[in-house]
């Protein structure tokens, strides 16, 4: 007994000597972490060289049952997603099948653009560091979601630029989706195929995957959370990311993204294999585009953190003096951070199921300053004053704002009136429509009530657990009216770096076409002497005909009432007796109303 307490002691001192200081003392700022910041859970690795040298999970997967984060947890990784799908080019390049500085619609003619100058000049080059002119339009693919990829890049023909081609960095999630279609084009496989057969599987990345629906699956899979009022941390709905996937899909743990980044910080080796091409490694974490603004400057705070260039899916920083490259990723219930500094052949990977949750950076910077032997920051603190101090801004520019509404006005109609459906051809159909004497919009999952504000504009207002949000909003809708007065659009500003605001345009709500019901309107009209004439067309088109003028189609809206089609503002209404014959047709036009007789 007295030998095997002797061998015993031995071992256990000489892996006292030879234990890793850098990471004393994490438990306990990491717990910190968790508790200032009211985070349910988080999971952080450091990469050496060819091995992971820590990694850890903290808090809980699950909150509610109280089930811990474990290195093989998964969480959604958002945006640290791009990387992947620029890679996937990057080996497509190697094999000779595309060019990063030809027109993109070589590879994907089906692309179209907003203008000319677009559609015969943007490049992949150009879309793997967001300098195409286009902002991020993300109202369109988060409030309009879609299961459809080809769906999204129709939109994309429709979406307005803010900045000319290659004039200033603007971040976009609808050109790594591109990025994925061409992928798919060249290799006649899905993207989330050759993502896994050309990445996954070599990184022995065996349990990252693409869809939430497959991630609920795992025992060991994380639940996302946000947080209520500050500190109250409340359960969120996975988002289904599918149709957007190459910009953000995968769902991956700890142990394996550390198996992503040391193939970065080993010239796109892992486990002595070539992977991806070395010189695509050395030009995605090299400066493609910059930044610029506000990011790029050392703060009074830090004066060791400046410049913000972006690579291939990948950000390019100074760190306190050492060279970084990474990535964020946030979605629904996830946020997330894949960074590495190559000439210290070191990488950092967090995970938190939290939205968008500065955890990411806290824990980072935490982690660098001991693996890089810098002096402590005390970043939890930093944060905290941070957070703090844009809630006091944020309270103090609430009380100085001067309401623009003018009180006591009412709409220009009745509510009903702007109830319908509109469309707007880079987002996507919205439903306006009347509930318990109320204005409510729905889209996509999105169902909010439209508080009045004045005249006919409407505050759009959430629905929580507990009620509704009756904060104001930044995003009011505007209804407008043609020259006969009916409402023909609403707009909203989803897209701020644009100066007008999204328009949608009133559609006819779809309707189960019957022969009999319009065959009834079919006949001649006599206007003042003139005779036109309403007919049928294959037992589902109705069309009015005048003399000496073009035949128009028309649209029907409602039982008895029907637009021109292509012409805004001109509205035909037939008028019906007691037994509901028609007897006559009301021509509601921009510059009059003008009625026909029905003849017999």
């Amino acid at each position: 007994m007295q030998i095997i307490c002797c061998i015993w002691i031995v071992s256990f001192a000489s892996a006292q000597k030879n234990a890793d200081t850098r990471f004393n003392g994490l438990d306990t700022a990491f717990a910190r972490v968790l508790k200032e910041f009211h985070t349910a859970g988080f999971v952080v690795a450091v990469v050496e060289k060819n091995k992971i040298v820590y990694s850890k999970g903290f808090g809980y997967r699950n909150y509610e049952s109280k089930l811990p984060v474990t290195t093989n947890t998964l969480f959604a990784i958002g945006s640290c997603t791009k990387a992947f799908t620029s890679s996937l080019l990057g080996l497509l390049r190697q094999e000779n099948k595309i060019d990063f500085d030809k027109p993109v619609r070589n590879y994907l003619p089906e692309l179209k653009f907003y203008n000319d100058e677009l559609n015969n000049k943007v490049t992949l080059r150009d879309m793997m560091c967001h300098r195409t002119g286009l902002p991020r339009h993300d109202y369109s693919w988060y409030f309009f979601t879609t299961p459809s990829r080809d769906s999204l890049i129709q939109r994309i023909q429709y979406l307005e630029p803010s900045a000319g081609l290659r004039e200033k960095w603007q971040y976009n999630n609808f050109m790594f989706l591109v990025q994925g279609a061409v992928a798919e084009k060249i290799t006649g496989k899905t993207w989330e195929e050759n993502i896994k057969q050309r990445i996954f599987q070599p990184l022995g990345m065996t349990t990252s995957m693409f869809s939430v629906d497959e991630m609920k699956k795992n025992e060991d899979a994380a639940i996302g959370y946000g947080l209520e009022k500050d500190t109250v941390i409340s359960k969120t709905d996975y988002f289904h990311i599918d149709a957007m996937g190459p910009a953000g899909s995968i769902n991956s743990n700890a142990n394996e993204m550390s198996n992503w980044v040391m193939t970065w910080l080993n010239h796109g080796k892992f486990n002595g294999k070539q992977i991806l091409p070395d010189s695509y490694v050395t030009e995605a974490m090299s400066a493609q585009m910059a930044i610029g603004g506000s990011s790029s400057l050392p703060a009074k705070e830090h004066p060791d953190l400046f410049f913000a260039d972006y690579g291939f899916g990948w950000i390019l920083s100074s760190y306190r003096g050492h060279f970084s490259v990474g990535h964020g990723g946030n979605i629904d219930g996830f946020s997330a951070s894949t960074s590495f500094f190559p000439t210290d052949s070191v990488g950092i990977v967090v995970l938190v199921n939290q939205s968008n949750s500065g955890v990411t950076s806290v824990v980072r910077n935490i982690m660098a300053d001991r693996v890089l032997k810098l002096k402590q920051t005390d970043w939890t603190t930093d944060l905290k004053k941070a957070l703090e101090k844009n809630r006091l801004n944020a309270i103090a520019s609430e009380k100085a704002k001067i309401s623009g509404r003018k009180p006591n006005t009412k709409p220009t109609h009745e509510l009903k009136d702007y109830s319908g459906l509109f469309k707007n051809s880079g987002y996507g159909v919205m439903d306006v429509y009347v509930s318990h004497d109320s204005l409510f919009v729905s889209f996509g999952d999105h169902n909010l009530w439209l508080r009045h504000y004045h005249y006919d504009m409407f505050e759009p207002i959430a629905r929580e657990a507990n009620g509704f949000d009756t904060t104001e909003t930044n995003l009011p809708a505007q209804f407008q009216m043609n020259l006969a007065g009916d409402i023909e659009s609403v707009s909203f500003p989803f897209e701020p770096a644009l100066k007008d605001p999204i328009t949608f345009s009133r559609i006819p709500r779809p309707k189960t076409v019957n022969k009999d019901s319009l065959l009834k309107f079919a006949g001649e009209y006599d206007f003042n002497g003139v005779t036109a004439i309403v007919s049928l067309r294959n037992d589902k088109n109705l069309f009015l005909s005048v003399p000496g003028q073009p035949e128009y189609e028309l649209v029907q809206i409602e039982e008895n009432k029907f637009n021109i089609k292509s012409f805004s503002g001109y509205t035909i209404l037939f008028t019906t007796n007691a037994s509901n014959e028609v007897i006559e047709l009301v021509s509601i036009q921009p510059n009059g109303t003008y009625k026909a007789t029905r003849k017999k």
